[in-house]
């Protein structure tokens, strides 16, 4: 296992942590040192990722910190405006329309506002599913969750239901994933003059954690890799081209085919098809660390403080769907979408008279649909099974022969 030069200390434009943010970051590192050791002095940066994010009571996402909002690390959209969990309504209507009723599965409940907010527009479109679940591994997230719909739709409240794990089988709905994708462990890769090699996370007295690099940790991620350049080529690859691996989200999206008997799948997410993400310019992969609104590279840093993420390679999921018995229904930018649910009608919907919150409205929806913010970068997928009609979001444009 060779050793790559160590991580920065923390960089000037990002704020130093409180006394306790400091102590429960130290906590994680204790936590994920033991972990190292245990596993012989290195992990794959997958494992370090889920334990930074994940690890039972310390990691980013299950532990009490703000996350989302202006009082967090970032901001999603259904926090920025509620017109976009209204536009999701109007597709989910659809799809329940057509199966004859069914339930809702949100994955990752963030804030809540998404399920309030969805549930508030099926209600007035007559239209509430059986269930709305939402699967949260987080308790303080889910309890933000209970409060977020307690207070904006209490009579709603009764049909939340929480879970620990995806359903078993026999589910008839549609399952919704906003920016879930993105927060799954990944594997990082690195091409070398003998081929590929993997980046791991080991521990060192004076700098803490380090990178590693060794041979790739498992059979799979040699496969995947090896389909890359069997539809690539070789021409992004050249030595030193370091990019992410998530074998996680190619899982996730089984387990999904598995649980589901009919129904679509929605999943919204910043990243980009297989030939734009693996481009020969994206010589550094696509990890980023998001902490008081700020973004950086780093994630050795801050562990357990900031969120990492990696963009989503969609052809990558639309491979697994297929494999797993799903059909891709549509693919699109988030702008299109949004416009093909109804965006601008339901802005003209708003209550009209105060002049600040029209001002409001409109920069939320240039912040949801304009190409240099979020309606580009943000693509929407949809994965379907038992289910034939077309798709309301994507009628203005369908962009699966680029997968």
């Amino acid at each position: 296992m060779n050793q790559l030069p160590t991580s920065d200390p923390l960089p000037s434009n990002l704020p130093p942590p409180g006394a306790d943010a400091t102590a429960h970051s130290e906590a994680l590192r204790g936590h994920i040192r033991h972990v190292i050791e245990a596993a012989g002095g290195s992990i794959s940066f997958a494992r370090f990722m889920s334990l930074a994010l994940y690890a039972p009571g310390l990691g980013y996402y299950v532990a009490g910190s703000r996350k989302f909002g202006a009082e967090g690390d970032f901001v999603t959209a259904p926090e920025l405006s509620p017109l976009f969990s209204r536009c999701l309504a109007r597709q989910i209507e659809q799809v329940l329309a057509d199966l004859g009723g069914g339930d809702v599965l949100e994955a990752g409940g963030g804030s809540g506002a998404m399920a309030r907010d969805i549930l508030l527009a099926l209600e007035a479109q007559d239209s509430l599913p059986g269930s709305y679940f939402i699967l949260e591994l987080s308790p303080e997230l889910r309890q933000r969750q209970r409060e977020t719909i307690e207070q904006g739709a209490p009579h709603l409240l009764p049909r939340v239901v929480w879970l620990d794990s995806l359903p078993r089988h026999g589910f008839r709905g549609v399952v919704v994933g906003n920016e879930v994708l993105d927060a799954m462990p990944v594997n990082i890769v690195q091409m070398s003059e003998q081929g590929w090699r993997e980046r791991y996370v080991g521990w060192d007295d004076v700098s803490g954690f380090v990178w590693q690099e060794g041979e790739l940790s498992s059979p799979e991620l040699g496969q995947h890799l090896k389909r890359l350049e069997q539809e690539l080529g070789n021409e992004p690859f050249i030595p030193g081209y370091v990019t992410e691996v998530n074998l996680a989200g190619d899982a996730w999206v089984r387990s999904v085919a598995e649980f589901m008997a009919a129904g679509v799948v929605l999943l919204i997410d910043y990243g980009f098809p297989q030939h734009e993400f693996y481009h020969p310019e994206r010589t550094s992969g696509t990890l980023m660390c998001h902490y008081r609104h700020r973004a950086h590279a780093d994630p050795l840093i801050l562990v357990g403080l900031q969120d990492i993420t990696a963009h989503v390679d969609f052809t990558a999921i639309a491979h697994a769907a297929v494999g797993a018995g799903l059909d891709v229904a549509g693919y699109t930018a988030q702008a299109h979408f949004l416009l093909g649910c109804g965006l601008a009608e339901l802005a003209e919907l708003e209550p009209e008279g105060e002049v600040r919150r029209h001002l409001d409205t409109t920069q939320q929806i240039k912040k949801l649909t304009q190409p240099n913010e979020m309606g580009e970068l943000f693509k929407v997928i949809a994965l379907s099974k038992q289910h034939d009609g077309l798709l309301q979001g994507f009628m203005l444009q369908d962009r699966r022969g680029r997968l």
